[in-house]
């Protein structure tokens, strides 16, 4: 599914489900990665990728980006540093951007700064992620709503007064808005999930798509969503867990973003309809398990039928085991052998 599509009005009460993968850093810094990482989520089934952004100088305090980050994740002697090894450029962005192209795959973008919106904005990237950080950050979602581009805000660590506050402030400029459910731990504990919010938000919000960008380290809760009325997905997702890096180890590698699509993307043809009758494909099987009612016994010509003349046997395709009242009583017109089915034309 494409953006265009997914902010469709005609699209809000959709049965489809779109999923992002959530790339972050874990390219390592590494186009190539990156890359590899875009392909093998489109061949999972995921409709979008997404990357972060920042201008960690323009981000960070001074102080924290000159501390010293000492970690088997870091790339860097400080945090600034480690931050900046794993931040691409123009030239990066342009390429990855023309690969999601080629390979027919949406990307977004999270900005983290105002530095960061322009950055994307010059590179006419085509929708925004506004992660759970800057739920209260009012100044930058504002700055984001302004593109009137795509925007899927992130609501981990708030409550339904900041939501609203965000809600507001884009709806007043665009209603290209989907708002995702989030528990801003990684990974979460399940009994933090909550995922009940979603009902909530939907009755709240019912114009605007609803989602969950799930931190659980599995694939269990994305379906239980789909079913509170969840229609996008974001899981982060990885080649590796066991590499370097702080977001690996509770990302889905290819086995589990295949696993995770494909029982998203199950979950509306299982509902299927509520109509409740009998299909073709269960004619053969039940006919030869669903019972008619046949002869207890060998029953002769002009025999008054009584219930101990009546057995209910399989195969089907005979007088149906409700309709035995109907025939009680009724005068058999020919022989009959024992287990023979008794039909209406055969009585009197």
């Amino acid at each position: 599914m494409k953006f265009n599509n997914l902010f469709n009005k005609k699209n809000l009460k959709t049965k489809d489900s779109f999923i992002i993968a959530e790339i972050g850093h874990n390219h390592k810094g590494s186009v190539e990665i990156a890359k590899k990482l875009f392909f093998t989520a489109k061949e999972c089934g995921a409709d979008a990728v997404k990357l972060q952004k920042r201008d960690n100088k323009e981000l960070y305090t001074s102080e924290f980006y000159n501390e010293p980050y000492q970690s088997e994740n870091s790339y860097g002697k400080t945090y600034g540093k480690h931050r900046d090894y794993l931040e691409f450029g123009k030239k990066e962005y342009k390429a990855l951007i023309k690969f999601a192209k080629e390979i027919d795959i949406e990307f977004l973008c999270t900005p983290f700064d105002f530095n960061s919106v322009k950055f994307l904005e010059d590179l006419n990237i085509k929708a925004y992620k506004i992660a759970s950080a800057d739920l209260i950050n009012l100044p930058l979602i504002e700055a984001v709503a302004k593109t009137k581009k795509p925007l899927f805000l992130s609501t981990g660590g708030g409550n339904y007064e900041d939501v609203s506050r965000a809600y507001k402030c884009i709806n007043k400029i665009h209603k290209k808005l989907a708002i995702l459910h989030c528990t801003a731990s990684y990974p979460v504990d399940l009994k933090d999930m909550n995922l009940n919010v979603i009902t909530k938000l939907k009755k709240k919000y019912p114009t605007n798509l609803i989602g969950l960008s799930d931190h659980e380290n599995g694939i269990d809760a994305a379906p239980l969503a789909y079913m509170l009325g969840a229609r996008v997905f974001e899981k982060h997702f990885t080649l590796d867990r066991s590499w370097k890096g702080t977001d690996h180890s509770f990302s889905l590698e290819p086995i589990g973003l295949n696993k995770l699509i494909r029982n998203l993307r199950r979950i509306p043809i299982i509902l299927g309809k509520s109509e409740k009758k009998l299909l073709s494909s269960e004619k053969k099987p039940l006919f030869k398990m669903i019972k008619s009612i046949v002869a207890s016994k060998d029953l002769k010509k002009g025999t008054k039928l009584e219930y101990n003349d009546l057995s209910f046997r399989s195969p089907g395709g005979g007088l149906k085991p409700y309709e035995y009242k109907e025939i009680l009583n009724k005068i058999i017109k020919i022989d009959t052998k024992k287990h023979a089915k008794i039909l209406f034309k055969n009585l009197k």
